[in-house]
């Protein structure tokens, strides 16, 4: 199956954190985490996102309060954090929305995506991913994690599933997307 198919089956749109939604960064104080950084381009991609109907998660191997915070903001439902088993993860998100798994995107960027990739109908790896990671993706961005990644792939699959002239127009028109970026 080519990429534009992938990309046009696609209703779920899964992303890692740490090196996807994050430049992987984590900053620690003597409390813990304190501070990851997100960019506001990939905030509107999940805005827009959820305004064609494509649904999102997260699924991450850490436990943060920041994620938690951010996906609140996001609006994204389904988190799934200290996931030992992001496969596992994925089923339980395949059985609540009744999808299959080639109705899947995963965005991810180090070997703790490999298993999850390998089940999904779109792989995507950031620009920044190690070797492994794009050996193994359909779709490779070419802005790096916490740069703009996911974005990316959100107008991929738009463009592809022929949902971006639409949105553009109704940023043409005045229109606006109720997000906090």
């Amino acid at each position: 199956m080519g990429i534009e198919a992938r990309a046009k089956n696609t209703k779920l749109l899964v992303l890692d954190v740490d090196g996807v939604l994050t430049d992987g960064h984590i900053i620690f104080g003597r409390d813990g985490e304190l501070m990851k950084n997100f960019h506001s381009h990939d905030g509107l991609g999940i805005a827009l996102a959820h305004q064609a109907g494509m649904k999102t998660a997260i699924i991450t191997g850490r436990e943060s309060q920041i994620v938690h915070l951010r996906s609140i903001e996001l609006k994204i439902m389904d988190v799934h954090q200290g996931a030992r088993d992001k496969v596992e993860a994925l089923s339980v998100l395949l059985t609540k929305y009744s999808l299959r798994s080639e109705e899947v995107a995963y965005v991810g960027d180090d070997l703790l995506d490999l298993s999850i990739m390998r089940q999904v109908g779109l792989a995507c790896a950031v620009a920044n991913a190690v070797p492994e990671v794009k050996q193994h993706a359909h779709f490779i961005t070419t802005k790096q994690g916490g740069q703009g990644a996911v974005r990316e792939v959100v107008e991929f699959i738009l463009k592809t599933q022929g949902k971006w002239d639409d949105i553009i127009n109704t940023y043409l028109q005045g229109g606006r997307i109720e997000t906090k970026q």
